[in-house]
């Protein structure tokens, strides 16, 4: 018996003319269809993630499939028992993922790195001279990332550039692949590599989800679980007898993938923690912002 419920990952860089008025008519799409999620809406295109029944998940797609501004989408989808959103939350932004590189800013649809299918990616992270780079977060790959890659300490996607260009000599002569959650950030990170002068560059097609669905690829090579930006927080990539945790609770140290946001709300930083040591020390990611907590007080404190 099909899962009642899907949950839908997507992207698409296309001009959209006039971004607040196809904002507010997806909303009134996604209203009635009873979508939840969140969707990201600009001048280059549409990013969005949502779930709901899957009768009206197949609507949804079928409405962006016909049209011919988000038509050829590489839908992602993941069965689901329920909703794994609580609300709708379309905003319209200058960007539909933030580099921030300002009047140095291109479209992916002139400028981006060649894609590599799951099965020839798995063949590509186990050549010689190359480097991998995660695209995401450090929130993201902490609980999971390929073997070998390098990870930029960065808390936001706007903070790559400078990050590329500090590790520069790193990269220089090297087959540089990148990846991330579904692709759309590599579209833009890729073609910023190659506006750098870094030519050997390749990425992900459909990113991490497609590649731990694909039948030949399994997820082969990726460590941990990927990061995802609903309430699951985390799904499962690698399907090989390879499979392993990456993450550690930040208390005891032993593995773990339970991801809590902390208890003290001017902190409220995403972290690590198991069961058995939430329920031990409560849901703090540091002893210092329980303390704060506990003594009520506010004072200028970064955790």
């Amino acid at each position: 018996m099909s899962a009642p419920f899907e949950v839908l990952l997507y992207y698409k860089y296309c001009r959209i003319a006039d971004p607040d008025a196809y904002a507010d008519e997806h909303r009134k799409l996604c209203y009635q269809l009873g979508l939840k999620g969140r969707i990201l809406i600009a001048a280059e295109g549409i990013n969005g993630t949502v779930s709901g029944t899957a009768e009206n998940c197949k609507k949804y797609r079928e409405t962006l499939d016909e049209d011919p501004l988000t038509a050829e989408i590489a839908w992602k989808i993941d069965p689901s028992e329920e909703h794994v959103f609580s609300k709708l939350s379309i905003k319209v932004r200058d960007e539909v993922v933030t580099l921030g590189l300002g009047e140095e800013d291109f479209s992916p649809e002139e400028l981006t790195a060649t894609h590599l299918k799951p099965a020839e990616w798995k063949e590509a992270i186990k050549e010689d001279n190359i480097v991998l780079i995660d695209a995401r977060n450090d929130y993201e790959w902490e609980v999971g990332r390929f073997e070998g890659a390098m990870l930029p300490p960065v808390a936001s996607f706007r903070d790559m550039p400078k990050w590329v260009r500090d590790h520069r000599d790193e990269l220089e002569g090297k087959k540089i692949l990148t990846y991330c959650t579904g692709g759309i950030r590599c579209e833009k990170f890729s073609g910023f590599l190659l506006k750098e002068g870094l030519e050997d560059v390749y990425q992900l097609d459909g990113g991490i989800v497609t590649y731990g669905k694909d039948p030949e690829a399994k997820g082969e090579g990726f460590e941990g679980e990927c990061y995802v930006f609903d309430e699951r927080l985390t799904v499962p990539v690698n399907r090989t007898e390879g499979a392993k945790l990456v993450s550690t609770c930040v208390s005891c140290g032993l593995p773990s993938i339970r991801y809590r946001n902390c208890l003290w709300q001017p902190c409220n930083a995403q972290f690590i923690v198991c069961e058995e040591c939430e329920e031990k020390s409560g849901r703090y990611c540091d002893p210092i912002c329980k303390e704060v907590h506990r003594m009520g007080t506010a004072a200028e404190f970064t955790p």
